[in-house]
């Protein structure tokens, strides 16, 4: 498994260390799930997304949706395993299990299971008090002067 350095950003930036595990779990889980179900993430507006998965030949009661601690885990798992002969089998029947990691504020509104695609909806609701605001800038009476005190010497002393 490969590690990121990210010693360099951690140098002039605040509050990203754990930006380090999400990468590494990131390299990690990509070698062990190798691209099954396929699934495309859509940007539907500005703080609303769609993760949506083929699951074709799965019933809504053998899919399993789960977040826990950003984490958004979608697993299925065939109920009845039929021995049946094939000629051929292209598609997909066995258990996976996907995930996704959440942003801190990105949270899943629902789910919809419609013609073999599994669509999940999010949304990011960033709290008021994580927004943007402007700070005013006082003039005037609230400014403390600082004075320069004049150093004199006394008079008739002679300097070292």
């Amino acid at each position: 498994m490969n590690s990121i350095d990210l010693a360099p950003l951690y140098r002039s930036s605040i509050g990203f260390d754990r930006l380090a595990s999400l990468l590494n779990s990131t390299l990690a889980t990509d070698s062990v799930t190798p691209g099954f179900p396929p699934y495309n993430i859509e940007v539907l507006d500005e703080n609303q997304y769609a993760i949506t998965l083929a699951v074709a030949g799965f019933a809504k009661s053998e899919l399993d949706l789960k977040v826990e601690k950003g984490v958004l885990t979608i697993r299925g798992e065939k109920a009845d395993r039929e021995e049946r002969q094939y000629l051929h089998k292209g598609i997909a029947n066995r258990t996976f299990e996907r995930k996704f990691d959440l942003d801190d504020h990105v949270e899943v509104t629902g789910a919809d299971l419609s013609n073999g695609l599994l669509t999940i909806n999010l949304i990011k609701e960033i709290p008021e008090a994580m927004k943007p605001r402007t700070i005013a800038i006082n003039q005037g009476s609230n400014v403390i002067e600082h004075k320069a005190e004049k150093q004199s010497k006394p008079k008739g002393s002679k300097a070292a």
